[in-house]
């Protein structure tokens, strides 16, 4: 806080809706073939390499649930990554799970009574403190993280939204996938993408601080 007790300003762009933020960059396939041959240096390059996406993806989706459904996605990847008969496809294949388990973990959650006691709040995890990405993020969340009121902001009008509109900004606005990649993601058909990710923008606006 500067000597004049003023808060450090926002961005001046806060529009909730930026450009899609583009791909991280993923291990190798020979790492990933090595990981189902079940090699454990290989399996924890892997595990290093997904965790800060498929955190973001479920931070983003379920929330203060969010550690829960990330620790889950990347359980099931373990287990099952010796199935997974396409190396080249385990970005999608990856986000399909977490965006699946942030969904089912945000409705539990939702389904629990609140979380008073401030110890177990901050194991939960704090929404406000999420790593939510910091460019070109569906959330307008441009070095969200030099400026705590904005990443209240974006964590405040996330919690109103549902898990399922949640999910499908994730997927459309910040992984940059089209209709009908999100519907096959989803499960569902691509008109109801369509319908979805207008109301899920709308409600977002609707909310977002002008």
């Amino acid at each position: 806080m500067s000597g004049s007790g003023k808060r450090p300003l926002a961005p001046k762009n806060r529009e909730p809706f930026g450009p899609a933020a583009p791909l991280p960059t993923m291990v190798d396939l020979d790492c990933i073939r090595a990981a189902q041959r079940g090699d454990l240096i290989a399996m924890s390059d892997l595990m290093d390499a997904l965790l800060p996406w498929v955190g973001r993806i479920c931070g983003s989706i379920a929330l203060d649930a969010g550690p829960d459904a990330a620790q889950e996605t990347l359980i099931q990847v373990m287990r099952d990554l010796r199935n997974l008969r396409d190396p080249a496809s385990l970005r999608s294949w990856v986000r399909r799970i977490a965006t699946r388990e942030a969904i089912r973990h945000a409705t539990r959650r939702r389904r629990e009574p609140p979380i008073d006691d401030p110890d177990r709040l901050r194991e939960a995890g704090d929404p406000a403190s999420a790593d939510l990405p910091s460019a070109g993020t569906p959330f307008g969340a441009r070095h969200a993280s030099d400026h705590p009121d904005l990443r209240h902001d974006i964590a405040v009008v996330l919690g109103a939204l549902s898990a399922d509109q949640r999910a499908i900004l994730v997927l459309r606005d910040l992984e940059g996938l089209s209709e009908s990649e999100a519907a096959k993601e989803l499960d569902v058909a691509r008109g109801t993408i369509k319908s979805r990710l207008h109301r899920a923008r709308e409600a977002f606006r609707q909310r977002w601080p002008a």
